[in-house]
């Protein structure tokens, strides 16, 4: 049974993985028409074309979402799907040229893996070339490849994070979740079970040496048909999630980003859709966590 992201018709998810790196990077690539939209909560964010998913810009389809390891140098793989997007003959139709519009976001995977191998612009190319519409693999994979969590107690309790997957579904409607969990806080399960040891109120940080950037990130598609400024609802709940499941989360460490995508017809309320990203996002933090290679 699939319960990923991939369960919406139409989407398809490639990865690229350098293992001995711990680094790589996936692609979610997103059937047309869509509406996307994005809300930033984490307060140290690595991000490309973000700004365009805000609620009043013009454009509001896209082609393609970039996860990526490898901090900002990591960006430059969307260069990569970018070109290949454009081989296939997809992009926003400007009257002189199709431009792919290919929203990114980053985490900190620097260390404990080798600082000096970043995705680039050969694997995110490589990533949307994998793609396919299978159930999404978990765990250390793609852009999960050097998640870890667990480091406000001090690293020496850091433990690996991953890709996770989720999926709730009321009737016709549905929605999935890929959430790249590499939070700075410890993980708990939607009915608060420690998954990495933490205590369930995070105290102050014991974080020796300072810490490095983390970031968590979500993408929630759906297949009900949706504003952008009922998507942004969704993206509120994946935040919600985070909240819920990642103590402390969106801290001055993190970089916390939530995508959402509508790609379908099917006539849904919005609070409904709502409350199935809060679910579908829980979900796939607790498998990111328990999938991760040790």
């Amino acid at each position: 049974m699939n319960n990923s992201i991939t369960a919406i018709p139409g989407i398809e998810v490639g990865h690229w993985t350098d293992p001995n790196a711990e680094t790589g990077c996936t692609v979610i690539s997103v059937p047309e028409p869509n509406v996307a939209a994005v809300e930033v909560r984490g307060a140290a964010p690595g991000s490309r074309e973000t700004s365009l998913l805000e609620t009043g810009m013009r454009i509001e389809q896209i082609q393609a979402i970039l996860l990526t390891g490898g901090s900002a140098f990591g960006l430059s793989a969307a260069d990569g799907v970018v070109s290949a997007l454009v081989s296939d003959g997809r992009g926003h139709d400007t009257g002189v040229a199709r431009v792919p519009i290919v929203p990114a976001a980053v985490i900190f995977d620097l260390y404990p893996g080798d600082s000096t191998v970043r995705p680039g612009p050969d694997a995110g190319e490589a990533a949307y070339r994998a793609r396919n519409s299978s159930a999404v693999e978990s765990g250390s994979i793609g852009a999960g490849t050097g998640a870890t969590v667990a480091k406000w107690r001090g690293f020496e309790h850091m433990a690996p994070g991953g890709i996770g997957n989720g999926l709730r579904t009321y009737g016709d409607l549905s929605v999935g979740s890929l959430v790249v969990t590499n939070g700075v806080g410890d993980v708990f399960t939607i009915d608060g079970e420690s998954l990495t040891g933490g205590p369930s109120e995070p105290g102050p940080p014991q974080l020796v040496p300072p810490a490095q950037t983390n970031t968590t990130l979500v993408v929630v598609a759906t297949n009900a048909r949706l504003s952008r400024s009922e998507l942004t609802r969704l993206c509120v709940r994946a935040h919600d999630a985070m909240a819920t499941c990642i103590r402390p989360a969106h801290t001055r460490f993190d970089g916390d980003i939530a995508f959402a995508v509508s790609c379908g017809e099917v006539e849904a309320d919005v609070e409904t859709a709502a409350e199935g990203a809060y679910g579908a996002t829980a979900a796939a933090i607790e498998d990111a966590i328990r999938s991760a290679a040790p």
